[in-house]
């Protein structure tokens, strides 16, 4: 925790810090479309069966002066249950004489119908294209728009683990660099994928990228400035993540044809790659990875865009090593996957944090990526949702610096679940109340996030804390991974994965109340320092039990 006396020599909100912060919610601007992009790309239109008497030109013209579109319509597709145009089958012959019949006849023999063998004819008002009309994802398999989204939910699960490790090992500025090119390559790629299991593949590797991104970037905000500022930067993050899906809804309704979109939210990636050239290591990762010298270089360099002339003149090595002492012999060895484990106040919060994160990534991604599937206007309901997050996040973010980061926390996953099992509950015809409710979703699912988000960076030590965050990612991405299969469930009652996703929402409500309270309180830089605390608080309370039995 030393490194704070380091960083008020050299500015602890600066300059230097406003341009970083600045790129770095730019670059997490940039990657939040790429999560909610196939509510857009993978929408499913209205569908029917391709008919040679309604859909084939020559007979079409042959007809048109003598039939109706609804009446080829009636003797081709047989209705559903709901007396709509059934979806997935037509009739084997056209039934010519139920342009005779009025009324119900129970003694009428069941026409014979079939699968759509010639394919299907798709509605196209709302999008021009989607990956579901390009390769027919429809009827028996329907499926695969799940098992898309499933995939791309298994590379946000495997990422977090290979960045935690790498940003560790390699430093967050690298880490995040590469998987940028990674994000921007595979994004680009998938626009012009020629199958459905190249795109699912080119999918996986953006899910790759998603976390490590944002891992990397709020570490690098968060290392470089004071506890001050903490809830603040996290605040700002999540706000950024909000204008990306803000801007994401306009681009969506501009670009109908999912090529396109699939380029336009990909390609302005590669353009982050030149300012990367400028971004800084973060120094407290440095000094504590036995780095002590490339530290110094950049503090130096945060002191001197800060105008801080006499820190960057009296800066040197000698400072740091007496400053950062213990950090530096506890650098001495080099901490291991499994020393987050190894300790028991460490052991205790990576359990509670990764137990907090599955509970609340079930809720949150099964709405942000089913938008679609909530009978709204899609369009509409991403930018409210988008837009209500930023003055959640803003409200969490005061709450949390007035009450404590554990019981803000569980006061908003409360709100979510009480709210997610009304939306699914209010009757469709209801379109503003739907639209109400949805939106308070939104905003409640990004308060949760970025509570989370700070309290399990202030929890865990500087040394080992990406490998810790890529730990609870896959966490996170183990619960979002399952949103796309309890959506499946929807074929038995379309209520049922809500009310799923509503019930871990209040059972994620209690685990912050388990973890200790990390309000105005400096980050640990080191295992020690986790440990020291919980030693001293255990002390602490042995001492009131003496003096009151003393008292006594």
């Amino acid at each position: 925790m030393a490194f704070q006396d380091l960083l008020n020599r050299v500015g602890n909100m600066g300059r230097f810090q406003i341009l970083q912060i600045a790129f770095l919610l730019i670059c997490n601007a940039t990657l939040t479309p790429q999560t909610v992009l196939e509510n857009f790309t993978a929408a499913i239109p209205d569908h029917r069966c391709w008919v040679h008497v309604l859909d084939n030109d020559t007979a079409s013209d042959i007809d048109s002066g003598i039939l109706s579109q609804d009446d080829l319509l009636r003797i081709s597709i047989p209705l559903d249950s709901n007396s709509r145009p059934d979806k997935c089958r037509r009739f084997v012959q056209p039934q010519w004489h139920f342009l005779h019949l009025n009324g119900t006849f129970s003694n009428v023999t069941k026409p014979d119908t079939e699968p759509c063998e010639d394919g299907w004819v798709y509605e196209r008002n709302t999008f021009l294209s989607t990956t579901v009309t390009e390769w027919d994802l429809v009827c028996g398999s329907q499926v695969l728009v799940s098992v898309s989204k499933f995939i791309f939910m298994v590379g946000n699960l495997i990422g977090p683990f290979l960045a935690g490790h790498l940003s560790d090992r390699f430093g967050r500025r690298l880490t995040l660099i590469c998987a940028l090119l990674l994000m921007a390559v595979s994004g680009t790629c998938a626009a012009m994928a020629p199958t459905f299991f190249i795109y699912c593949l080119l999918r996986f590797l953006t899910g790759l990228c998603v976390i490590p991104i944002h891992t990397n970037s709020v570490l690098l905000m968060l290392e470089w400035t004071s506890h001050k500022f903490k809830a603040l930067v996290t605040t700002l993050s999540m706000c950024a993540q909000s204008f990306g899906l803000i801007l994401m809804s306009g681009l969506a309704f501009i670009f109908r044809n999912w090529h396109h979109l699939q380029l336009v939210v990909s390609v302005p990636v590669f353009f982050l790659l030149i300012p990367t050239r400028w971004l800084s290591e973060s120094a407290r990762w440095l000094i504590v990875t036995n780095k002590p010298q490339k530290g110094l270089q950049e503090l130096r360099r945060a002191a001197r865009m800060n105008g801080m002339k006499s820190s960057e003149d009296t800066l040197t090595i000698e400072v740091v090593r007496t400053t950062m002492r213990e950090e530096l012999e506890a650098a001495q060895v080099e901490p291991a996957l499994c020393d987050l484990f190894r300790t028991p106040n460490l052991r205790k919060r990576m359990f509670l944090l990764c137990l907090l994160r599955f509970t609340t990534a079930i809720p949150a991604f099964g709405f942000i990526i089913h938008l679609q599937h909530l009978k709204s206007n899609v369009f509409l309901v991403q930018c409210l949702t988008a837009a209500s997050a930023i003055p959640a996040s803003f409200a969490a973010m005061i709450l949390m610096n007035r009450i404590g980061r554990r019981i803000s926390q569980f006061f908003f996953s409360f709100l979510l679940g009480i709210f997610m099992l009304a939306t699914v509950s209010a009757p469709e015809e209801m379109q503003i109340l739907c639209a109400v409710l949805i939106t308070l979703t939104g905003a409640n699912i990004y308060a949760v996030i970025s509570g989370n988000n700070l309290h399990a960076s202030e929890l865990i030590p500087t040394v080992i804390r990406a490998r810790a965050l890529g730990v609870t990612g896959i966490a996170t991405n183990v619960g979002g991974a399952l949103t796309p299969l309890f959506m499946i469930l929807a074929i038995y009652s379309t209520s049922l994965p809500w009310i799923i996703y509503g019930a871990f929402s209040f059972l994620g409500c209690f685990i912050p109340l388990l973890l200790p309270e990390t309000k105005n309180q400096p980050l640990p830089d080191s295992i020690q320092d986790v440990e020291n605390e919980w030693k001293g608080s255990r002390q602490a309370k042995e001492e009131g039990a003496i003096i009151k039995v003393t008292s006594f």
